[in-house]
């Protein structure tokens, strides 16, 4: 552990001149997986790395993602228990990760030891405040990480969730950038194993706009919203990995 966090932090001196020394062009950042250089990220990967060689074969159902997922355990914990002890789910969730950040989690323990029924995939809207990631290039990383479970965990069901909706009204400037990476995400379903569903309208009211009630900062969910958001995936639950 102690030569783990020595070498994270070691990390803002050696890629630059790794980078300098490469021949080729470096996949954009949202396809390139790329740890994050704060202490308290490696510890929370850490932790969940924990969590994993805990539950090992017994975890059926994984949810993957960034805050937004790392939130069951905070307003999110009165919803879960009920939901999802009973699938021995695992919350692989963690604030602020970008498309990259998370495709180097699961590359890094996130996934070792693991086979479970489902993976539940909603990432994403942290590459979507940055100007510099684009609608297709965030997709084509939601993409990578498809294909880093599809590799890691064969027999396991993917569900990709469109990325949820954010900002207070339906005119905010990233609406239209959640509603085109997830036109270009849909495409990943292949209706075998990889899936896809959108529950973004559950959290809109009639005129477009976001609840407090439901995200208390329009983007992460309240315990209203996690209540809307497990009502909303049960029944693909229910249809992918065979249980009640």
């Amino acid at each position: 552990m102690k030569l783990a966090l020595a070498a994270l932090l070691c990390l803002s001196a050696l890629v630059p001149a790794s980078e300098a020394l490469a021949d080729e062009p470096r996949p954009h950042p949202a396809l390139r997986p790329k740890p994050r250089r704060a202490v308290w990220w490696y510890k929370k990967h850490e932790r969940i790395n924990r969590e994993v060689r805990l539950a090992g074969r017994k975890a059926q159902l994984n949810i993957v993602g960034d805050s937004i997922t790392e939130g069951w355990r905070l307003d999110g914990k009165a919803v879960w228990p009920r939901r999802y002890a009973r699938r021995h789910a695992l919350n692989l969730g963690l604030g602020g990760d970008q498309t990259g950040h998370l495709l180097w989690r699961l590359g890094h323990g996130n996934l070792t030891g693991l086979s479970p029924r489902l993976a539940v995939v909603l990432i994403g809207v942290n590459n979507a405040f940055s100007r510099a990631h684009s609608a297709r290039d965030i997709a084509a990383g939601i993409g990578a990480v498809v294909r880093k479970l599809r590799s890691q965990l064969p027999r396991t069901q993917v569900l990709v969730l469109g990325v949820f909706p954010c900002g207070q009204t339906s005119k905010g400037r990233l609406r239209g950038k959640v509603t085109a990476i997830n036109t270009l995400a849909a495409k990943l379903a292949d209706g075998k194993r990889v899936h896809y569903l959108d529950i973004g309208e559950r959290f809109l009211q009639k005129n477009g706009s976001i609840s407090q009630e439901v995200m208390y900062d329009y983007l992460h969910l309240t315990e209203r919203g996690y209540r809307i958001w497990a009502r909303a995936l049960e029944p693909s639950l229910r249809r992918l990995m065979g249980t009640k």
